[in-house]
């Protein structure tokens, strides 16, 4: 049988758990909701804990931004490890822009929010360069026709299939979802175009 000071420990750890996860999914909630800049004092608010619980479990600000971009990582991984990524070559086009755009509609804030904070943040810029890595693969895992093509071709589907391009016409030309999803779309396949699909 467990001694009184055995559950008091256990006690302790699950309430720090508790908290801990309450911190994160605050983070969450405020970006999610707009608030692109949360302050610690916000989280801590949101998340019913006091400032210093929150830099209890976090050393600063960024390490709550890394561990915030783990949870999201694994919700999206689908979109990237998932799918088969044969068939005609205009199959696999539309599959790629259909998850390239719902990718970003599901993650628009919080790209927003790291762009928002990029230029003071070690940890964003890393993920800001991985993040592009990670879509250029994809672009190629897509579309393999892109690896003999000439390099502008895909240097303009990468720039093209990018948030930067779907935040410009999304926020800064205020596009609707299906507006700016049909000017990307008719741009890739522009771009596409060029491509040489003679054996897709």
């Amino acid at each position: 049988m467990a001694s009184s000071a055995d559950l008091g420990t256990d006690g302790r750890i699950q309430r720090s758990e508790r908290s801990r996860e309450a911190i994160v999914q605050a983070m969450l909630d405020l970006i999610g909701a707009g608030a692109l800049s949360p302050t610690a004092q916000q989280v801590a608010d949101r998340a019913d804990v006091g400032v210093r619980t929150v830099f209890r479990h976090f050393s600063d600000m960024d390490t709550l931004f890394a561990t915030m971009n783990e949870r999201l990582t694994k919700e999206v991984e689908s979109l990237f490890v998932d799918g088969v990524q044969l068939g005609p070559f205009h199959e696999r086009l539309e599959a790629l822009i259909d998850r390239r755009l719902e990718l970003f509609e599901k993650l628009a804030p919080f790209l927003r929010s790291s762009a928002l904070q990029h230029a003071r943040s070690v940890f964003l810029q890393a993920q800001h360069d991985r993040n592009i890595r990670v879509l250029r693969r994809d672009l190629r895992r897509w579309l393999p026709e892109v690896e003999p093509a000439p390099p502008e071709v895909g240097d303009g589907l990468e720039m093209a299939l990018s948030f930067e391009a779907f935040n410009r016409l999304r926020i800064d030309q205020r596009l609707g979802a299906r507006r700016a999803r049909n000017a990307i779309r008719r741009t890739v396949v522009a771009l596409a175009a060029r491509l040489d699909t003679s054996n897709a």
